[in-house]
Parts: structure tokens; C-alpha cells; sequence
């Protein structure tokens, strides 16, 4: 299956070099590129990529922001920001907006591509830096401990150990070897989690996990 690709990033030159790279990388087609958030929304439009390379810092509407607006559609692309900037900050907004994957400018080429192919799938993609630096933010505070238990707590005890395994990082595979069931099922109830809750990814089912203090 070919995996349409959008690049957004205000320097020509990343984009030029991304797309180089990406278009010699099997079935990793490059469809459209875009210089800010706004120009990226109409390139979504335009193209309707599989998945969008999206960079932070752009003149005119944020990467942030326009992942946000982007999440909220429906049939929404993957998005994997890709940026020089990994402040906490930056990479807890970017996947509290909707971003499936948070990578450094910095990671070498096959792993931008397999991360690519991982969102493609509807797998979540980090940088392993900012994986361990995501896994030791502290916990939003009382108020949003209480908040992110309240949301869980509408969930069967199966959504849970699901919801449970994603945070640790499980793919369905592993989910449903664990769990005893199939990988059809594990997807159904996804699929349920993610409209029950309100959320877009899996992602920030992981996000919600971690500040009701399940992992």
C-alpha cells in the first residue's frame, strides 16, 4: 500500500531534503509540501495525506495548532511532528493536540521512514530520548489526577487492561497475545475507548493513563 506523505516546515531546504529521502524509501510517497500551518491545512485538503510530517515553529499558525484543527476533523491524517525543539513542553502539547509520533530533526533517516510506515498503521512513534523524557513527566496535579480518573472510570474492566497496555507502550499484537483475544477485537475496542473518551489516538490514551497514575 502506497503511504501519502505531507511535509510542513518553513525551511525549503528540510523539506527538500525530506522529500528526497522519503520518496527513495519503498512505498513512502511524498504528495505535497507546505511552509506553515495554514498553508498545511489546505495542503490536507488538497492531497488528503496518510500521514503529515509537521514542524513546531512555523511564521503564522504554530504545527501546534494546526494539529489540533487538523485531529479534529474527521478521517483526520496521521501526524508526526518533526522539529529541532524537545522541550517538555513542546512535546506534551504536541501530543495532547493530536500528534501520533514526536521525533527530533536529529533521527537518522530509516527510523523517520519507519516511523512513517508506524503511523501509517496507527501506531504511535517516538524518539526513544523522548520517549524516557515523556515517561518521567510528573503528573498533572491533584485536580488533573481526579480529572483523567473520572474519564477512565466509564470504561469496562477489558477497555482497561486495554487502555493499560497501551500506556506501557503494547502494539495490538502484543495487546492480544496478552489479553487473549484477536487483533480484530483489540482494534474494536480502540476503536470504543477512543470514542467513549473523546480522544483521537492512542496516544493520548497513553497521556490519559499516565495522569490518572495507571502506569
Amino acid at each position: 500500500m502506497t503511504i501519502r506523505v505531507l511535509i510542513v516546515d518553513d525551511d525549503p531546504l528540510v523539506r527538500g531534503a525530506l522529500t528526497m529521502m522519503l520518496d527513495g524509501a519503498g512505498e513512502i510517497v511524498v504528495v505535497g509540501e507546505a511552509a506553515d500551518g495554514a498553508a498545511a491545512i489546505t495542503a490536507v485538503d488538497r492531497h488528503a495525506p496518510d500521514v503529515v510530517l509537521m514542524d513546531i515553529r512555523m511564521p503564522g499558525m504554530s504545527g501546534i495548532v494546526a494539529t489540533q484543527r487538523l485531529r479534529a476533523r474527521p478521517r483526520p491524517p496521521e501526524i508526526i511532528v518533526l522539529t529541532t525543539f524537545d522541550t517538555d513542553d513542546h512535546i506534551v502539547r504536541a501530543l495532547r493536540a493530536g500528534a501520533g509520533g514526536f521525533l527530533l530533526k536529529d533521527t537518522p533517516p530509516d527510523r523517520i521512514a519507519a516511523a512513517v510506515r508506524t503511523a501509517a498503521a496507527g501506531e504511535p512513534s517516538l524518539s526513544p530520548s523522548v520517549a524516557r523524557r515523556l515517561m518521567q513527566q510528573v503528573a498533572t496535579g491533584a485536580a488533573g489526577y481526579e480529572r483523567a480518573r473520572a474519564t477512565l472510570a466509564g470504561l469496562t474492566p477489558r477497555e482497561r487492561d486495554v487502555v493499560l497496555a497501551i500506556a506501557r507502550g503494547s502494539a495490538n499484537a502484543d495487546i492480544a497475545a496478552a489479553l487473549g483475544m484477536s487483533v480484530t477485537t483489540v482494534k474494536a475496542h480502540v476503536s470504543h475507548i477512543l470514542t467513549k473518551l473523546a480522544l483521537t489516538n492512542r496516544t493520548q490514551i497513553a497521556l490519559l493513563a499516565h495522569d490518572a497514575g495507571l502506569v
